[in-house]
């Protein structure tokens, strides 16, 4: 079966994390069609969906989505700067520079949620390039600052074989009542 990014339903890693998400505004970050932005605007939370594609963002009309075309990969600077995001959703997108952004851009308190293909993806189809592949660990190395509440890296069959990794991140510190947050 094959899908356009942000068309498929969300993530279930996504999903089981997404009510760890305290209230604020989340960015879904390389957004596609915008899946996982629906998903937590069905939720109740602001939502900023980005993007470079903007024919993908013209699908996103639902209320609490606000979107932006951005190229994050041009060379421009990060335009979030400044701002805090209760949560912030990357699914199936790497651009390794943009990883200490990310985390800065996150709240104190706010969860960092992200699922992407890892080193060995080639053997199922793309991406296979090393440039859009994690290595062993690599998104450990990006949460060194947070607390980690779930990690991941191997083989998954759905929605297609693929390498992933996942991480479920928070940022410190953590709220008192964070660890009675009941789990999907």
């Amino acid at each position: 079966m094959t899908h356009t990014h942000g068309t498929e339903p969300a993530s279930p890693w996504v999903r089981r994390f997404a009510v760890l998400v305290p209230d604020g505004e989340v960015l879904d970050l390389a957004c596609g069609h915008g899946r996982h932005a629906k998903l937590f605007a069905e939720a109740g939370h602001a939502v900023l969906a980005v993007d470079r594609d903007a024919a993908a963002l013209s699908s996103l009309t639902q209320p609490g989505i606000v979107t932006q075309q951005a190229d994050l990969e041009g060379g421009n600077p990060w335009p979030f700067r400044g701002n805090r995001f209760a949560g912030i959703v990357i699914t199936n997108y790497l651009h390794r520079p943009l990883f200490p952004h990310i985390v800065d851009s996150l709240a104190p308190g706010g969860v960092l949620l992200i699922e992407t293909f890892a080193e060995g993806n080639g053997q199922f189809g793309k991406p296979s390039s090393p440039d859009f592949l994690l290595a062993s660990g690599e998104l450990l190395a990006v949460a060194q600052n947070l607390r980690v509440l779930a990690y991941e890296d191997g083989y998954v069959e759905s929605p297609r074989p693929a390498l992933v990794q996942r991480l479920c991140a928070i940022k410190p510190p953590v709220p008192e009542d964070f660890m009675r947050r009941r789990l999907i």
